[in-house]
């Protein structure tokens, strides 16, 4: 399942592929960006924030589009994998392999290489100068080049009582982290998703968390065991019996609804 460690693996192929290129491809199959074009404008730039992608391109003069309050060069293509999206690059002139075609979302391509999104749950191009408009609302990211450690801790126990799951699970207090992450550091630091953040639990929660996502970054198979080996990658998530003890996990709703997500735990190993 996608997570930040994903988008940052996402955006350092899209980026090495394509940063100082001239874009000579561009077909957004959204509604609000179908007559917007990004060809003729260079990238400068793709990077991920939480969970989300923003390629940045500059036209060498101002340019009008999709959300444009005044004629600006610079813009970004915002994306985000959610649960079934995904950018492919593809040399040019060869196959494309990700899927049928009405699964395409976007097309960006330069004279080397091609990027191909496939079922991307959300694409928005606006000003790189508003990229607030779609992640301003993020929380620090623990991938990020000036993650604030004290800032997320703090969002995390602003109410006390608030499930740990669903505290680490909320992006506006800690952006990347989804349920593979959440399960998996509760589980190593011995917590059941359901306990209160108060008492220390969140940071303990969190630094695991932490070292989990960057051990994780640049993989292809997310690993939080430290066995690469099939079935032994992970100690809850996406398992029947807990990796450890062999109990039959239990399955804890975590978050608001029609938001709320199951994550899996132990009844055995955490309290």
């Amino acid at each position: 399942m996608p997570e930040g460690d994903t988008a940052w693996l996402v955006s350092s192929r899209l980026h090495e592929a394509l940063v100082d290129q001239t874009i000579s491809r561009c077909d957004l199959r959204v509604p609000s960006a179908a007559q917007a074009s990004l060809i003729g404008a260079t990238v400068v730039g793709v990077s991920p924030r939480g969970k989300h992608i923003l390629l940045r391109a500059r036209f060498p003069t101002p340019r009008t589009g999709p959300g444009a309050i005044s004629p600006t060069k610079n813009w970004t293509l915002h994306s985000h994998l959610r649960m079934d999206g995904e950018w492919h690059l593809y040399r040019d002139g060869s196959k494309w392999r990700g899927g049928p075609g009405h699964w395409i979302r976007a097309v960006v391509g330069s004279p080397t290489w091609t990027a191909v999104g496939y079922r991307l749950g959300m694409l928005d191009l606006l000003p790189t100068a508003a990229e607030d408009r779609v992640v301003g609302h993020l929380g620090p990211d623990p991938l990020g080049e000036h993650y604030d450690a004290i800032a997320a801790r703090r969002n995390l126990i602003t109410d006390p009582q608030r499930p740990v799951g669903e505290a680490l699970l909320d992006q506006r207090n800690v952006a990347g982290f989804g349920t593979n992450f959440v399960s998996e550091a509760c589980f190593v630091a011995g917590f059941s998703p359901l306990t209160p953040v108060a008492d220390g639990v969140a940071e303990q929660v969190l630094s695991v968390a932490e070292r989990m996502i960057r051990a994780n970054r640049g993989r292809a198979i997310r690993v939080t065991t430290g066995r690469a080996r099939p079935g032994e990658a992970a100690w809850v998530h996406g398992r029947r019996t807990c990796l450890r003890c062999g109990s039959v996990l239990a399955h804890a709703e975590v978050g608001i609804p029609p938001t709320q997500r199951s994550i899996a735990w132990c009844p055995r190993c955490q309290d």
